[in-house]
This record gives C-alpha cells, sequence and structure tokens, in this order.
C-alpha cells in the first residue's frame, strides 16, 4: 500500500472520528486547543502570559427535570454549550439534531456533559424543556436544557460562553440567536467555537473533544 493511500485513510479514519484528535500534530509537535477570549477582543487566541485565561461565569439555572444547576455541577467534565428556544423553526432544530449526534457519541461518559440554554424563558419552562428534551432521549443528567433569568441567560451568551458580539442587557426587546457552540474544558475556560449547522464543523468540534479528553488522560 503506498504512502497516498495510507494517507487518504487516515485522513478517513481520522474524519469519521475513528482517531482521537490527540494523535494530530502541528508543526511537528502534537496539536493543543487555544485558550479562547472574549469576543470585543477579536475571539483570539490568549496569549498574554500575564493575563489569565478567560473563564466562564458562575450561574444558577433551572433544568428540565426542575434541577437547579450551578457551574460547579459541570468542574469535572468538558462541557458542550449552545442557546436555543424551543419554538425555534429556523437554526435551532438544525443545531439541536447536530448536538444530539455529538451527545450520542459520548453518551454516558461521565467526563462530558451538555448545556442548552434558553432564550426564550418566559415560554421555555422546566416542563416545556423536558418535553423538547424527551424529543431527543436526552438523559437529563448529562444534557441539561435549562432556563432562567433572561438578563443573567443573556449575559451568560455574550460575557461567559462568547457565542454572541451582540451588545444588550438582556431587556424585553433583547434577543440573541446564534448558531454557535462552544467548548467548556473542565477548568471552565473556552477551547473551541463551532457552527452549530454545520455538520463538518460539528466533526471538528468531536475530533477536539477526543483531543481534550487525551490532555486529560496524559494529566
Amino acid at each position: 500500500m503506498n504512502s497516498k493511500v495510507l494517507l487518504n485513510l487516515f485522513l478517513g479514519l481520522c474524519a469519521a472520528g475513528l482517531i482521537g484528535g490527540y494523535f494530530f500534530y502541528k508543526h511537528g509537535q502534537i496539536r493543543t486547543l487555544p485558550y479562547l477570549g472574549p469576543l470585543q477582543q477579536g475571539l483570539k487566541e490568549d496569549t498574554s502570559a500575564n493575563a489569565a485565561p478567560h473563564k466562564v461565569l458562575d450561574f444558577s439555572l433551572t433544568d428540565q427535570a426542575g434541577k437547579t444547576v450551578t457551574r460547579a455541577d459541570f468542574k469535572n467534565s468538558i462541557t458542550v454549550v449552545d442557546f436555543f428556544f424551543t419554538t425555534c423553526k429556523g437554526i435551532c432544530p438544525r443545531m439541536t439534531n447536530q448536538m444530539s449526534r455529538v451527545y450520542e457519541k459520548y453518551k454516558g461518559n461521565p467526563e462530558v456533559k451538555f448545556l442548552s440554554h434558553t432564550v426564550n424563558p418566559e415560554n421555555d419552562s422546566a416542563p416545556v424543556l423536558a418535553a423538547y428534551a424527551a424529543r431527543y432521549h436526552a438523559d437529563a443528567d448529562q444534557w441539561h436544557f435549562v432556563t432562567g433569568d433572561k438578563p443573567q441567560l443573556y449575559n451568560l451568551a455574550r460575557k461567559s460562553y462568547l457565542i454572541s458580539d451582540t451588545q444588550g442587557d438582556g431587556g424585553k426587546e433583547d434577543f440573541v440567536h446564534s448558531q454557535h457552540f462552544s467548548l467548556v474544558d473542565k477548568e471552565g475556560c473556552i477551547r473551541g467555537i463551532y457552527d452549530g449547522t454545520d455538520s463538518t464543523d460539528v466533526n471538528r468540534l468531536m475530533v477536539d473533544m477526543d483531543l481534550l479528553l487525551g490532555e486529560y488522560h496524559q494529566k
């Protein structure tokens, strides 16, 4: 088997998620994920030696089971985060289908959790979220659909998970609608932003998740 065939086979396996991203190389070294900074700074890698990496904010929200969840519930897991609303007929169904695809790959893995925030808390109560989650067979202990105070939810989207560069205060006329997924490590740092409507970019997310898990397993 010649080298070109071997290379194509390797790339095909990687795209299928059968080879963890930990084995990807960059500039002769094992590739590691960057730490991303705030959107107002251009969503760039945190490179300042004197600056602590951006970390997600503490929060208190209610999930589909009526349980209060906080940042502490996610400290021992890497987390994939998005923002949606249950009555959305546009990008949200595509996003949730893609999130479900990622969830199915990591279902039952105690190191991985999923956190889907409603941007329409006036409608999306815990029972409404429970019915929506049931359509995707989501285990409430691993995939949390959450609601809460609108200003807090919108601040998390903009200032914590960095999925929107819009301005607002979570008031009555404010609205956040983003297709992005945010990958958060166990320490609460943002390690990647992905287009949740694009299956190819979601494939990249899963490769990066394997890479991040590999980093923890080497510690």
